[in-house]
């Protein structure tokens, strides 16, 4: 809502937020945190009517969103919110031992530390955070109340209902600017909702000096107008991109002495922008996406289609002829798609692997292009039927060298799918890409291969030589990508046909 108000010309510029000049709560920090979480940053919201529990559940997702995104799951930092009517200022954010108890969210009865790490969900599922612990962190207030034991669970005590009005934020992190970015988005989003938002200074022991939270000050970052014209080809003056960055809800300004240079303010929770790049892309949003024209380079270079290009451009054409619809996917692929999900376990050691991926979507290149299809069926379960799609692609394989070739993949998901259809297809495709003299030349020996079913699968061989393989594949791989309908399947080696 706030950033369509500014591409509508609502609101444009910086979005208004202000701090209360209330600074009666304070929360103290014990040294003994230091080697755990070392950082808090706390708010306190309230406002004259009760939360609802429409408020109370998007609270709840905003704070599994934070935890998500920004938290990484929590190891980062996690949040709490609390029932500022059950506590008593000032707080204490200190360790405890493992014995220590309380009775935490939703329970009756008080668990120990070590209990709530063993026993409940979220200390399972979180608890590997302090799994080196020898104290844990808490948070207390002066009459001994707990509100948290962060980052795995909080107080049964200070739980929200929808019966208050006011809130304590609080958010402990292992990393300062992350607790910073976390709490500011929580700050403008509770502000935007009618709360009156007030401080929290935070008393770290000496020599640190006390600090008031949240810091919502924004960043200023500076940047050249024909930095921007540059870099999305246009040619706006510079008033009119500290007009687009305004209503990218950015604040923005000329500076006195060079007037093509802009100084532009990002709210604090814009966690999003880190350098002038952004700040381009604040002003393609501005200005609008779909006003952008586009124009042909300036460019003499010149060029002419490899004969590989050529070939692969005319299957492509007679294949959508047939009627089928081309995809691309990545060739980077899940072990679980590639292998797993095919019956291919076996294949998995020979795969050629991504060392130290971060994603689990890219683990392994391609050894055959039929799982990546059967994945965008599975996609496409609510779409009409019948579905026949191909790609035309790289794949890899390894044995003395690693081998790269182009293969052509098609699908067809349908209720009467088959093995007749699928080699119709295939016969379709040779005659029509290559014609007559070597269609004739093509026999289709039965074979074995976990991802078709057994008796309707068969190798597709040109003069004894295998180029391909096709027939309906086995219902266990049909239910693993949950598929709806029968489907056949072929895969050409085109580069090796090509050889041959």
């Amino acid at each position: 809502m706030r950033a369509l108000k500014g591409l509508l010309g609502i609101e444009v510029g910086l979005p208004k937020f202000k701090l209360s000049t209330n600074n009666k709560y304070v929360i103290r920090v014990n040294k003994s945190v230091k080697q755990l979480r070392p950082y808090i940053v706390s708010f306190v919201a309230s406002r004259k009517e009760n939360l609802t529990n429409e408020d109370i559940k998007e609270l709840i997702a905003m704070q599994e969103d934070l935890h998500n995104g920004v938290g990484r799951h929590r190891r980062k930092a996690s949040i709490g919110i609390h029932n500022l009517d059950k506590i008593q200022f000032p707080l204490t954010y200190t360790t405890t031992e493992k014995n220590f108890s309380f009775v935490p969210l939703d329970r009756q009865n008080e668990y120990t530390m070590k209990q709530i790490l063993d026993e409940l969900d979220s200390g399972k599922e979180y608890g590997f955070i302090l799994k080196d612990a020898e104290r844990y962190p808490i948070i207390i207030d002066s009459n001994n109340i707990v509100l948290s034991f962060p980052p795995i669970v909080n107080s049964n005590t200070t739980r929200l209902g929808a019966d208050i009005k006011n809130i304590l934020v609080e958010v402990t992190a292992i990393n300062k600017h992350t607790a910073e970015d976390t709490i500011a988005i929580i700050a403008i989003n509770l502000f935007d909702a009618g709360f009156k938002i007030h401080p929290v200074i935070i008393d770290y022991t000496k020599p640190r000096n006390k600090e008031l939270t949240p810091n919502m000050k924004p960043k200023i970052m500076q940047i050249d107008a024909g930095y921007i014209n540059q870099v999305l080809g246009m040619n706006l003056t510079s008033q009119e991109i500290s007009l687009c960055l305004k209503r990218s809800r950015l604040g923005s300004s000329l500076e006195p002495l060079k007037r093509a240079r802009l100084k532009c303010s990002i709210p604090r929770y814009r966690t999003d922008i880190y350098n002038q790049i952004d700040i381009v892309e604040e002003a393609a949003i501005g200005y609008g996406i779909f006003n952008l024209q586009p124009s042909m380079p300036c460019s003499k270079a010149s060029g002419t289609k490899s004969e590989i290009t050529k070939l692969l451009n005319a299957i492509r054409e007679i294949l959508i002829g047939m009627g089928l619809v081309e995809i691309i996917n990545f060739s980077l692929v899940s072990k679980k798609v590639q292998f797993e999900l095919v019956g291919a376990e076996s294949n998995i050691k020979n795969a050629i692997s991504v060392d130290e991926t971060k994603s689990n979507e890219y683990e392994v290149l391609r050894d055959t292009l039929i799982p990546s299809l059967l994945q965008t069926l599975s996609h496409n379960v609510h779409e009409e039927y019948p579905q026949k799609l191909f790609e035309i692609g790289k794949v890899f394989q390894t044995s003395d060298s690693l081998d790269e070739h182009w293969n052509v993949g098609v699908v067809i998901a349908h209720n009467s799918a088959n093995y007749t259809g699928a080699k119709s297809t295939m016969q379709e495709i040779i005659n029509g890409c290559f014609g007559p003299k070597y269609a004739s030349a093509i026999s289709t020996p039965a074979v074995y291969n976990g991802m078709f079913m057994d008796g309707r699968c068969a190798n597709i061989d040109f003069n004894e030589m295998n180029i391909g393989i096709m027939g309906e594949i086995s219902p266990l791989t049909v239910q693993n990508f949950k598929l709806r309908v029968p489907v056949a399947a072929i895969e050409l080696n085109i580069s090796s046909f090509l050889e041959k």
